[in-house]
């Protein structure tokens, strides 16, 4: 039979089969979805093996011939598969070289964010620990530098690699942190590290895909796909493996996208790929892509900064050993979770072994007679047993169904991999339970179907011109290259887009846009409109063998039980038991609650103040070691207390990329010097300068009995978080001026700047603010002390426990799968209806920023739609009530904290001014709330905080609106100083959203000395 050259082979190689699809997309509206092909084999230790069986079987039997195929695209979980599982014999020991200042050092280097250095690195301290890591046998080296990503000018990076490169022995690797992801030092860092660790064992494996296609005498482009669902060259994917990490479950979703077509996508349907070991679970949108996790993402336990789909995983699959537990306690059937893996047709009873498996069960209960000798099982369970098997394996999936769900109505679920055939026909919370034809090769047939990508990574000067016009262009361009490099135009769109100014070269910005789209099957040579993304040619003498990473099914999964959950708290928490602990008024911090306190802070935060995710993580590791943190009520305080107060100073963007080093209790200590020196006491007590962000932790570690050993305030001066001293509640209350002087603060790099005497706190801020931005924009800071009297009076009370509560409102929704009300729950927590609303619900669609003394300046612009259940980037699924609820386009503008929200036209993308400019964009009945309510936005994947460092094309948010505390409306010098006139917006007046409700203290709630 004649084909024309544009059939694409798709192979998925698992950790237990490879499959394999030979697809004719123009046919794809047949009956038979174009599929030529088809063929399902057990993985072999070298992937070649089973690629060129799969390749080699389908073009027989389908007589396909060499000239017929237009591309190979393969999709692998090799790699997170040897993540996941640490497996030494597949992961390289890596050594990091931080230019920060198994083998890690800190190295002179690093940038601030102006562009100037904060060293230059040293090459003699390079080749020094090149020596050591040599001496170590360490191959593969990670350099991560600060404000990297933005380094154009120094390339500080680039320069210590030539150096690595002379002074170790030919063969290492050396990776990147800026080529592996963008700002976020610590989640940069981490990617990177992952990536290096994989590369060897990713350079054999990719080259074992490529062998085989060339060896058949096909002449077509080799792909592989990427965690998004697009393609990559071969030498890319050898580059930086990473982005493959979740290409397996992607093209699982895509491909049964394509099974159910247009019959079942009016709605989203749980996808649950059941393969020889596990089972991997995701959300597949109404539009046809897997639910993303949150703006960060976690990987065996291992954060990052970029999105993946939102998967988990079970030990469960067609190969789960089955056994007959007896003991005191009496007799009980287990169902794994250790598997025989890709031996499961020679261990399998059911095809001559010894071991019982759940494909075993499956045939004996009479699903299915088509696999294996059914005589073969006869006999080997009771009715009992197997009906406690079945059972087991039913009760295994609605578990995990109903952790997947964000909502608890029933959802179509849709069953594909090649262990499907375990599964029953109804599940509890299933609507209905679809098993497609080909589901078992969906993987491979989502791989056939990739997309394809197009990324421009540049830096353009924005003299003469605007970035948003710049923007527009390199967008087309992007657009343009992906047609070019074989997509249909009418099918591309823009899926990234990041611009990062560069704050040290005058009117420049590196601009990063990515756009993808279908391949346009209509053209006749895909290898030629390919050609601008296929692989290198490899070397064909250059093979090594992957023998070395044999291994048995049983050892790999043996006493794993479930993959690793990404899980950011400290366990689990039965959280309608959980009492925390307070005992003669004094709350003792745990873990528990440490993380729901940040996670409460940062919600409070309304965009700024930073993450408090490095701080929490600081500061689990002092509980860890046995630190005590002890929190009281403001209500306690003696009045001859004296409270010190603490926290950091200068922009989030910044903040990212420079971790804390000891600039917090450097600045304290100089604070109590120059008090004891004026005639004052030390500190009684700390407080947060902010709740909001990573200053609300701040108090909290600098109180710990390992540091200061200091009570902290339940309280703090601002109840949210400001981008400014005077916009603090003592300086509201106005009883005496200046407040904040003394005041000490400290870069952590050996750098002090102290004022003894200052006319106001707007003049002190204006002082050390100028200092700032000459020590990098970011700097610990310790303000003159507050009485206890003055405390009662001034500070927002009892807002470490409204942290507290918002953080746990955002676990229980977590643990009872309710994310979709998140916003109502977190709203309860902060005085209901009366005092919260959700404000907007959309994705955002336009970010700018910049940075000005030390702040961050911009707006960011989210496009109005229905969050649940659309999370593809390219387009949002209104539905129902909220369709009319939310529509049109609002802004956020920011200065370091959100300002406004406000709505602008359906076209706009931007304004060319930002927020404090004076030009007026906007009318009163723009605007839906101002400052000084709290504005917050989250994300709708997890409940979680977005800070405005952390905007991002493309981000489902849900906008909360919460009442501001009676400190700031009360009066209207409090509305003055913290409304929208603070920002430069005087053209605009603030109404309330609500009224405030005072946080209920948890010391008064819990505490067990009553």
């Amino acid at each position: 039979m004649a084909f024309p050259s544009r059939l694409r082979v798709g192979v998925d190689v698992g950790g237990t089969n490879t499959d394999g699809v030979i697809l004719d997309p123009t046919r794809a509206g047949e009956t038979d979805k174009g599929i030529i092909a088809w063929h399902k084999a057990p993985t072999t230790t070298n992937p070649s093996h089973g690629i060129s069986e799969a390749i080699t079987t389908m073009m027989t039997s389908a007589g396909v011939a060499a000239a017929d195929v237009a591309s190979v695209t393969i999709g692998t979980t090799h790699f997170v598969n040897a993540v996941v599982e640490r497996d030494a014999s597949r992961l390289s020991p890596v050594a990091v070289l931080r230019l920060f200042l198994r083998h890690y050092a800190l190295l002179p280097g690093g940038l601030e964010v102006d562009g100037s250095l904060i060293a230059d690195i040293d090459e003699s301290a390079i080749r020094a620990e090149c020596a050591a890591i040599t001496a170590k046998n360490i191959k593969s080296i990670v350099i991560c530098g600060v404000f990297s990503p933005i380094d154009t000018v120094q390339r500080q990076e680039d320069r210590a690699a030539d150096i690595v490169r002379e002074a170790m022995p030919a063969g290492c690797d050396i990776v990147l942190s800026k080529d592996v992801a963008n700002l976020g030092f610590v989640e940069r860092e981490n990617a990177a590290i992952l990536n290096a660790a994989i590369l060897s064992f990713a350079r054999k494996t990719i080259r074992s895909f490529h062998e085989p296609v060339h060896k058949l005498g096909l002449k077509c482009p080799v792909f592989i796909t990427q965690n998004d669902g697009t393609i990559m060259s071969g030498d890319m994917a050898a580059r930086l493996p990473i982005r493959t990490f979740s290409s397996g479950p992607t093209n699982s979703m895509r491909g049964a996208a394509f099974l159910v077509g247009n019959d079942g996508l009016d709605e989203a349907i749980m996808v649950v790929d059941i393969g020889g070991t596990t089972s991997d679970v995701g959300l597949l949108q109404a539009n046809g892509f897997p639910r993303q996790q949150a703006a960060y993402s976690d990987l065996a336990g291992v954060r990052m900064n970029f999105s993946c789909p939102d998967i988990k995983s079970i030990g469960l699959g067609g190969g789960s050993i089955v056994r007959r537990n007896t003991s005191a306690a009496g007799s009980c059937m287990t169902v794994g979770p250790d598997s025989v893996g890709y031996k499961l047709t020679k261990e399998a009873v059911v095809f001559g072994g010894h071991v019982m498996t759940t494909t075993d069960c499956t045939v004996l209960s009479g699903a299915t007679t088509e696999i294996g000798d059914a005589a073969l099982v006869e006999g080997r369970l009771t009715e009992a047993e197997l009906a406690e098997c079945q059972l087991i394996i039913r009760q295994k999936l609605e578990k995990i169904i109903d952790t997947m769900k964000t909502s608890p109505a029933d959802l179509p679920v849709l069953l594909v991999g090649g262990g499907a055939v375990i599964a029953p026909d109804t599940l509890v919370g299933a609507s209905r339970v679809i098993k497609p034809r080909w589901s078992g090769v969906a993987n491979a047939i989502g791989a056939a179907i990739a997309r394809v990508s197009a990324v421009i990574d540049t830096v353009k000067s924005t003299e003469g011109t605007t970035a948003l016009d710049l923007l527009k262009t390199i967008c087309a361009d992007a657009v343009d290259r992906t047609v070019a490099a074989g997509a249909s135009k009418e099918t591309v769109k823009i899926v990234e887009m990041e611009t990062l100014p560069l704050q040290y070269i005058s009117n420049k910005s590196r601009f990063i846009v990515r756009a993808a789209g279908d391949f346009d099957y209509s053209r006749v040579s895909s290898t030629e409109t390919s050609a601008s993304l296929m692989a290198s040619e490899d070397d064909p003498d250059s093979s090594a063998s992957m023998d070395e990473y044999e291994k048995t099914a049983r050892l790999a999964s043996a006493d794993k039980g479930e993959k690793p959950v990404p899980n950011k708290g400290p366990g689990f928490v039965n959280i309608d038991a959980y009492r925390p602990t307070v005992r003669n008024r004094e709350w003792f911090i745990n873990e528990t609650d440490l993380y729901w306190i940040a996670s409460g802070c940062y919600i409070l935060g309304t965009g700024g103040g930073g993450s408090p995710y490095p701080h929490m993580i600081r500061l689990r590791e002092m509980l860890r070691n046995g630190a005590v943190v002890r929190v009281v009520s403001p209500d306690d305080l003696e009045g001859n207390a004296s409270v010190y107060t603490g926290g950091g100073m200068g922009s989030p963007s910044v903040g990212i990329e420079k971790l804390p080093a000891d600039e917090m209790q450097g600045a304290q200590y100089e604070l109590a010097k120059i008090v004891k020196q004026q005639g004052g006491s030390g500190p009684t007590h700390m407080i947060s300068i902010e709740i909001g962000g990573g200053n609300g932790i701040q108090s909290m570690i600098l109180g710990a009995n390992t540091i200061m050993d200091l009570p902290v305030v339940d309280a703090d001066w601002m109840g949210r978080a400001y981008p400014t001293k005077w916009q603090t509640t003592p300086v509201v209350f106005n009883e005496r001026s200046p407040v904040w002087c003394p005041i000490a603060m400290s870069d952590g790099n050996g750098n002090v700047v102290t004022m003894t005497s200052v006319k106001s706190d707007l003049q002190a801020e204006n002082v050390m603010r100028a200092a700032l931005s000459q020590m990098g924009s970011h700097t610990g800071c310790a303000e003159g002390p507050v009485t206890g009297d003055e405390t009662k009076r001034w500070a927002v009370q009892h807002t470490i426990s409204q942290a507290w509560r918002i953080g746990r409102a955002v676990e229980r929704a977590r643990q009872k799968n309710r994310v979709d009300s998140v916003a109502e729950s977190i709203i309860e927590e902060c005085g209901g209806a009366k005092g919260a609303k959700v404000l907007w619900k959309g994705k955002i669609v336009g970010v700018q920023r910049t940075l000005r003394t030390g702040y961050i300046f911009g707006e960011c612009v989210i496009e109005g739609g229905e969050v649940v259940g659309a999370v593809e980037s390219n387009a949002l699924v209104p539905t129902g009530p909220e369709k009319q609820q939310f529509v049109g386009r609002v802004k956020i503008p920011f200065k370091n904290e959100n300002i406004g929200v406000i709505r602008v036209p359906e076209d706009y993308t931007g304004d060319e001014h930002l927020a404090g400019s004076g030009k007026p964009a906007e009318t009163q009945d723009d605007v839906l709330a101002l400052v000084p309510d709290l504005i917050s936005v989250v994300d709708a994947q997890s409940g979680e905080a977005i800070g405005t460092q952390e905007y991002r094309y493309g981000l489902l948010v849900i906008v909360l609106g919460i009442a501001a505390s009676d400190r700031w409306t009360g009066t209207q010098r409090g509305i003055d100083i913290g409304g929208p006139k603070g920002f430069g917006f005087d053209h605009l007046t603030f109404t309330p959203l609500g009224s405030y409700v005072k946080p209920v203290s948890v010391i008064d709630e819990y505490d067990q000395s009553v």
